[in-house]
């Protein structure tokens, strides 16, 4: 399946757009409620390699939001606007990832309140990759 058709500037749009939202989710949002449901204070994330981590994680995110522009374009979503972008990237992020993470989270015997934050920041950064996909169609 070729590439070259895809819209790289929107694909790098929507995956800072979804960067930003991941410093805002556990952060602002919900970084001392996600900190304490892992067990982990803020002197043990200090000890971290962040910017291994930072760098690694803005790769991976390219990479979903790469391959959302895949899964647009394979299903022939002519018309497509930045609401029908949206709805998909939801139906996604729901149906596949928030579904996948839960049986994990389950058999890891991690938390609800965990999983919660963890698959609704996925859920709603595929949403707004659909939703950038979408408009910039």
């Amino acid at each position: 399946m070729p590439c070259s058709d895809l819209n790289y500037p929107a694909i790098i749009v929507a995956t800072l757009a979804s960067f930003a939202l991941g410093a805002i989710w556990y952060s602002l949002l919900f970084g001392k409620l996600w900190m304490r449901e892992l067990g982990m204070t803020p002197e043990q994330m200090k000890g971290s390699n962040m910017a291994r981590i930072f760098g690694t994680t803005l790769v991976l995110t390219f990479v979903m939001a790469f391959g959302m522009a895949m899964l647009l374009r394979a299903h022939d979503m002519s018309g497509i606007t930045w609401m029908r972008g949206l709805r998909f990237g939801l139906f996604v992020g729901i149906a596949l990832i928030g579904a996948s993470m839960g049986i994990n989270y389950l058999y890891q015997r991690k938390s609800f309140t965990l999983w919660a934050i963890d698959a609704g920041y996925q859920i709603s950064f595929l949403g707004l990759i659909g939703a950038i996909l979408g408009a910039w169609h």
